[in-house]
């Protein structure tokens, strides 16, 4: 277990490194012109730090939507990316950048919910319409007209998988949450509340634990939650905390079900934890064995080549990142303008738009109006398709 972490951390340190190298601040993905060429969309996502791995998917589906769709109102698109580094004083900042330096007409991002809150006010103020793309928790949109999002939401996600919970026999549940991050502790509350509402019993959570950002030694936790020997442990955390929870469960012999949310979708999870992810359960957005659209279609077999066997899956994130991308450019499109209210109403009366993952209307407050997940487990060393679950 010791090499397990020892080499994973040495591969995180090194992918830092790199991507640190590869994407400074203030750098685009697509060719310059002038700024009467070009219309700029500005990305902040997290390209190093604990979300590194997630955000570095998303930009790959934002990127390679630009590939496609590179221009709209007979002008070419120029992406503008910050690497937010999965911190929320350096995504204020990196947003602070796209709006007054780099007079981005939109924004989109970003992968970790927490960041997206932390920029809210930031994009807001300046009035230039922001579309999310996988960050799930409620309060990225609320009071905030100018933020969009592309994903279905954490109330949502966690009534998913309580409900998943119990069709797998659970009747006790276990809750690890990260203390201060606004999705893991967001995610982990809603899931204990649609819990307890489905099974009728206030004490069928029998354990609720917090860890600190960085920590990397869960045995304290998951030895109090041995002794409680719940049916299911829910562990709503980053990528890179994952697959340590998971190997030090099934390294001190608890046997429970073990299940994520959507951050969990990521090969790096199964590289670390390895055969102690098997068997996992996860939530997510999109699964390329089941496409939803026309346009989903298309993206799978033009993304797998795209891909070039980087990953086994198409990552979910990336899909939503190319949707996102798509959304922002049709509303700018339907616009006839790059003015930030005009394209704001524009998303506001987005009208079933086909998207990778689904079709996608807005609610009042810009969130997209989704009531469908995609569960999905591990099965020898890979993310495999369970089930699309409808809940209204």
């Amino acid at each position: 277990m010791k090499r397990k972490i020892s080499l994973f951390l040495c591969f995180m340190m090194v992918f830092t490194m790199f991507t640190a190298c590869s994407n400074e601040q203030g750098t685009s993905t697509s060719e310059a012109g002038s700024d009467e060429d070009v219309i700029k969309i500005g990305v902040f996502e997290p390209l190093t730090g604990e979300n590194g791995g997630g955000g570095l998917q998303e930009l790959d589906g934002i990127e390679y939507a630009n590939k496609m769709y590179p221009e709209v109102l007979g002008k070419k698109i120029q992406l503008v990316v910050v690497d937010n580094k999965s911190d929320k004083g350096e995504g204020t900042t990196s947003v602070s950048r796209l709006i007054e330096k780099d007079k981005v007409a939109a924004i989109i991002g970003s992968y970790g919910s927490g960041v997206s809150i932390a920029a809210g006010d930031i994009i807001k103020n300046a009035k230039i319409p922001a579309m999310g793309a996988s960050c799930t928790n409620p309060m990225v949109t609320q009071g905030n007209e100018y933020y969009f999002r592309a994903c279905f939401i954490d109330p949502f996600q966690g009534k998913v998988m309580a409900n998943y919970a119990l069709e797998k026999g659970a009747k006790t549940a276990a809750v690890i949450m990260q203390n201060g991050d606004d999705y893991s502790i967001g995610l982990g509350n809603f899931f204990i509340k649609s819990f307890k509402e489905l099974t009728g019993d206030e004490n069928s959570i029998i354990d609720v634990s917090e860890f600190q950002v960085n920590d990397t030694d869960f045995n304290s936790i998951l030895t109090n939650i041995k002794a409680k020997n719940p049916d299911v442990i829910f562990a709503p955390s980053s990528l890179t905390t994952a697959p340590l929870i998971i190997s030090q469960a099934r390294d001190l012999g608890i046997k429970s079900l073990i299940m994520g949310g959507d951050t969990w979708e990521n090969p790096s999870v199964i590289d670390v934890a390895g055969s102690d992810a098997e068997g996992i359960f996860i939530s997510t957005f999109f699964d390329e064995s089941n496409p939803a659209t026309e346009e989903a279609r298309s993206f799978i077999e033009g993304y797998r080549e795209e891909l070039g066997g980087k990953e086994p899956n198409i990552p979910a994130v990336a899909a939503l990142g190319y949707d996102a991308y798509l959304l922002i450019r049709d509303a700018i499109e339907r616009a006839g303008s790059t003015n930030g209210d005009a394209i704001k109403d524009a998303l506001n009366s987005t009208k079933d738009f086909e998207g990778v993952t689904g079709i996608i209307n807005f609610t009042e407050e810009g969130d997209a109006d989704k009531n469908i997940a995609v569960i999905k487990t591990v099965e020898n060393g890979k993310f495999k398709y369970i089930d699309t679950v409808e809940i209204k």
